[in-house]
């Protein structure tokens, strides 16, 4: 039965994002012709903006409405029953490398470089994407309110447990960081992008063994963090395609 309403919400999520998409274009070819290159051009990044949109909203769903606790609880009990000690030590550097301190140091001297480099439309993307991302979080926290897993003993984090703000603030840098590399140079889009999906993926598996969020708290933080420098670049590009 579970199998069953899982494949079930996946057709329908499917059907959503192919609804939206026939829709977003019909739009843009009758009312906006100029749209249509960076539209047709950006197929796969749409039709991925999206479906990253329309899974947030659901998990987002079911975490107000209460139906992912079950779920939750098992994947982080079993997580904490097969992490040993030293790679929980491990997870803790990760961690680290997507706090605050350390993703603003980042962003702001990543921006300065590009800035110098005559990059701005790539600086206004990395530095939009993670800005708007700590807005996201910061809003959705204040809103969502849910407690923190008190399944065992953790370090104490501000806020409440979802979204991970951890993972959403590092995947918007991260997305943001593959996009910028892969449209300077060609080359390097795809090392860039499997680069970024790793370190996405282990931040948040960071925050599950951590026992400070729960796993669709990271779900959903992947998703949005993804979707906004997606949504940021081809905002850009419409920008542009109108001058």
């Amino acid at each position: 039965m579970i199998l069953f309403k899982a494949a079930w919400e996946v057709v329908e999520l499917a059907f959503i994002v192919a609804s939206l998409y026939f829709a977003v274009r019909l739009y843009a070819l009758r009312r906006q012709p100029t749209w249509r290159e960076p539209f047709d051009r950006r197929r796969v990044a749409i039709l991925w903006l999206l479906a990253l949109a329309a899974i947030a909203i659901k998990v987002t769903e079911d975490v107000v409405a209460g139906e992912s606790g079950p779920i939750d609880e098992r994947l982080m009990i079993f997580l904490h029953s097969h992490v040993s000690p030293a790679l929980t030590s491990c997870f803790e550097a990760v961690t680290f490398s997507a706090s605050g301190s350390v993703l603003t140091t980042m962003t702001i001297a990543a921006t300065i470089v590009l800035v110098i480099a005559k990059r701005p439309t790539e600086a206004m993307l990395l530095a939009g994407s993670v800005m708007g991302a700590a807005l996201v979080v910061y809003a959705i926290k204040m809103i969502v309110g849910r407690d923190r897993p008190a399944l065992w003993d953790t370090q104490w984090y501000w806020g409440s447990s979802f979204p991970s703000g951890h993972t959403l603030v590092a995947t918007a840098f991260a997305a943001a960081s593959a996009l910028m590399l892969g449209g300077m140079w060609p080359a390097a889009r795809k090392p860039a992008l499997v680069v970024a999906a790793v370190w996405i993926v282990l931040v948040a598996l960071s925050r599950l063994v951590l026992g400070v969020h729960w796993p669709t708290d990271v779900l959903a933080a992947a998703c949005i963090g993804a979707a906004i420098p997606l949504g940021l670049r081809f905002v850009f590009e419409l920008r542009e395609a109108q001058r």
